[in-house]
């Protein structure tokens, strides 16, 4: 493993690589997750941009330690953008915290030298000059509690998106990168989206309750697909698409269509690398582009 550093331009930026050669993953280096991002950023951005971003790093890879990081670290270059954030009852005892928004490349490529394998973000924007936005996006977390996975998750999927067009939503699914599902509902900016969320989600467990459960308790999820409503709480985020998460080998949280959703049959039908999700925005572009000019009210 070489641990020398490496000078680079990114968009007329400069910045210092290092480690390449380390494996963040077992067979998958830094190096490589760093080229991954820099080429799956024309359709990561948009998903990140305005969104102040809480990265998980794991500096000595994914079977090593990791942490979560909200807060810019002192040595952030000032052409990186932040947006300070409120986060009362913060851990670190401060009121607010200065996210970093990954607005661009250089910023990416950054954040994927510091090991910051996992990109998570909230369903509301920031200003332009800071000011916190009301959520544009709703999102249901479809977990599968075993032995049921995935296959499960993707029939909750098509109930839970016939609930929604009944009132007048559209939604989108991406995989989680691990064992499930999320579907995202662009909405008109509004403060309803956890109060809506969390009825969608108790009257599918109403009308389907042999597969859903939308109560926290994880005794309840045994066989079962918990909608998780709860990540449309302000203070939480969800994992980016395009995202790499953490796992055995490196895999991608990855839009998926509606067809796919429908024929999935066994969990690895909808697990993708690295190298497969670059081709499925060759050959789709990026299937959640819709998030940015579908919104609608809610009911």
């Amino acid at each position: 493993m070489s641990s020398e550093k490496v000078g680079v331009e990114v968009d007329g930026r400069e910045l210092t690589l290092s480690n390449l050669g380390k494996s963040l993953y077992p067979d998958f280096t830094k190096g490589e997750v760093i080229d991954y991002y820099a080429r799956i950023a024309p359709v990561l951005l948009p998903h990140l941009a305005d969104r102040p971003a809480t990265r998980i790093r794991y500096p000595d890879g994914v079977d090593g330690g990791s942490f979560f990081e909200k807060n810019a670290p002192s040595h952030t270059p000032d052409w990186v953008r932040t947006a300070t954030i409120p986060t009362p009852g913060s851990s670190r005892g401060r009121d607010t915290l200065d996210f970093v928004v990954v607005a661009d490349l250089p910023t990416l490529v950054w954040c994927a030298n510091l090991a910051a394998l996992e990109l998570h973000v909230p369903q509301w924007r920031v200003g332009p000059r800071g000011g916190l936005r009301s959520p544009d996006l709703m999102v249901f977390d479809l977990d599968p509690g075993a032995p049921a996975t995935v296959v499960d998750a993707c029939e909750v999927a098509r109930l839970l998106r016939e609930l929604l067009a009944a009132d007048g939503l559209e939604s989108y699914p991406k995989t989680s990168g691990k064992k499930g599902l999320h579907l995202y509902v662009p909405v008109e900016e509004t403060d309803r989206t956890s109060e809506y969320a969390k009825e969608a989600a108790e009257r599918l467990a109403t009308d389907h309750g042999g597969l859903v459960v939308s109560k926290m308790e994880r005794r309840l999820r045994t066989g079962k697909v918990f909608v998780d409503w709860s990540q449309n709480n302000p203070a939480k985020t969800t994992v980016a698409p395009y995202s790499l998460r953490a796992a055995a080998s490196p895999s991608v949280s990855t839009p998926v269509t509606w067809d796919e959703v429908g024929r999935c049959r066994a969990p690895a039908d909808l697990a993708f690398a690295p190298d497969e999700a670059l081709a499925r925005v060759d050959e789709h572009g990026d299937l959640l582009e819709p998030l940015f000019r579908e919104r609608r009210p809610l009911p």
